[in-house]
């Protein structure tokens, strides 16, 4: 039994390990931090291609399996091509009082003439607006309950520092369902800012 344990505990590491290494190599989207201020950083993110999908769920995870298994379909390879693409990081999750809406950041070596289309009609390659963003980090495995209460934070550290904010909140998920160590959560929103303020 003593035997067994040991190797449970082995191979346990040993996955912790490999869960760590991959995090640490999937490419992350690029952004330029300008400044922080108290628990909020102020980004500046240039366009990427996103690949989302859209569904009628009005809360952050209410399809969030069903949009990840399209997306994830997407990249593994089904579209036109049969090509695979390398997965990213975050994953972008946002919601309004209609639909919510994942998307996949694309890998910066392509523009939107190299993708290949999707075999799914329901997922839509596009540029993201580019912009100034302010964000909040937190850790751990993210629900509709603790993305609400980060966006609250965000949404009160804006008004405390008079930023205004643009449209519809973001989650931003940069870890696999399986990783148990470093998670990162993030709240974004776009916001009105000049870097004379």
């Amino acid at each position: 039994m003593k035997i067994i344990l040991i190797v449970l505990s082995v191979l346990l590491v040993l996955f912790l390990i490999m869960s760590y290494s991959l995090q640490k190599s999937t490419e992350r989207q690029k952004y330029q931090l300008i400044k922080k201020i108290n628990k909020t950083e102020i980004r500046f993110y240039p366009k990427a291609i996103m690949a989302s999908v859209k569904s009628s769920s009005k809360s952050y995870m209410g399809s969030s399996n069903d949009n990840f298994r399209k997306l994830a379909g997407y990249i593994f390879g089904a579209n036109q091509s049969s090509n695979k693409i390398s997965m990213t990081a975050p994953v972008y999750m946002e919601k309004d009082t209609a639909n919510s809406k994942m998307s996949f950041v694309m890998p910066a070596q392509y523009n939107l003439n190299d993708l290949p289309k999707p075999q799914d009609s329901t997922i839509e390659l596009h540029y993201s607006e580019e912009g100034y963003f302010a964000a909040i980090k937190f850790g751990g495995f993210a629900n509709e309950k603790i993305i609400l209460k980060k966006q609250e934070e965000l949404k009160k550290e804006l008004s405390e520092i008079k930023i205004q904010m643009i449209g519809n909140f973001f989650y931003l998920g940069y870890n696999a369902p399986w990783d148990v160590i470093n998670r990162e959560n993030e709240v974004i929103v776009k916001i009105h800012y000049s870097e004379e303020l």
